[in-house]
């Protein structure tokens, strides 16, 4: 029996209760569309106008109005809800944990990931680094659904296979992100098929999209891709939703007919 899974793609503000009213409904959208399982992107609550202004807003884990809004959306719809990523408090003064929750359908937490390879790029006038406000997670994420194991990862974890590899044998992966547009026009999409191809697996991408009041340019194009490398559903800008099917015979048959992962000798 194949599961309806949904993106979604947002153009977040500094103004967390705005981005909250806004994700509120583009969920209920999802849901409204048959979606089982909905994944938020990276830094939905708050995109600062700069990088220290998610510290004020970060939440002690199980409390704070970000968490309990997931909660509650999970259970409201009835769907798996893979929060994106949320400031959490951390053990360094001035810095964050940049975390994913996941709900189940009674909006109970059921697994947590932080985020492990933080961002860095500097070209030209345009410069970003994590590592200035994010404390690094250090283990691997992933939890079970109905359908099989997901892996959880977050936007720059996408260019370091080995972490795929460590989640073992999943049935889907997501990947919140706010890819800036520069690496996402050049990486993006050819990074997000490659994990699908050589995990063999599907492949969930949710996305920031458009210019934030900060000036920042995200690149969006939030996507399903399958276990063969194809893009199924695709959203280039702009906040929405874009969603899929996970089908298991589809799964079942690129793993038998290329049995890849059966002829890994490390």
């Amino acid at each position: 029996m194949t599961t309806t899974v949904a993106a979604v793609q947002m153009v977040s503000t500094p103004d967390v209760n705005q981005n909250i009213a806004t994700c509120a409904r583009l969920v209920a959208q999802a849901a409204a569309g048959g979606a089982q399982l909905v994944t938020l992107p990276e830094y939905w609550p708050i995109m600062g106008l700069r990088d220290t202004d998610k510290v004020a807003h970060a939440e002690a884990l199980d409390d704070g109005p970000i968490q309990r809004f997931m909660a509650q959306a999970a259970r409201e719809h009835g769907i798996w809800l893979i929060g994106g990523t949320l400031p959490l408090t951390s053990p360094e003064d001035g810095k964050v944990l940049n975390t994913t929750l996941v709900y189940d359908p009674q909006g109970r937490r059921v697994a947590r990931y932080d985020k492990i390879h933080l961002f860095g790029f500097t070209r030209g006038s345009e410069s970003y680094n994590e590592s200035a406000t994010i404390v690094p997670g250090a283990a691997v994420g992933s939890f079970e659904a109905p359908f099989g194991r997901v892996g959880l990862s977050v936007c720059y974890d996408l260019r370091f296979p080995e972490l795929y590899r460590a989640m073992g044998e999943c049935a889907l992966i997501v990947v919140p992100a706010a890819f800036t547009h520069t690496t996402g026009m050049a990486h993006w999409e050819v990074l997000l098929r490659a994990r699908a191809i050589e995990n063999q697996c599907y492949v969930l991408a949710s996305a920031q999209g458009g210019t934030h009041q900060n000036g920042r340019r995200t690149f969006g194009h939030s996507m399903l891709v399958d276990p063969w490398g194809e893009v199924k559903a695709l959203l280039r800008e702009g906040e929405g939703v874009v969603s899929g099917e996970i089908d298991p015979a589809v799964l079942a048959g690129v793993r038998e007919s290329l049995p890849a992962l059966r002829h890994r000798k490390m």
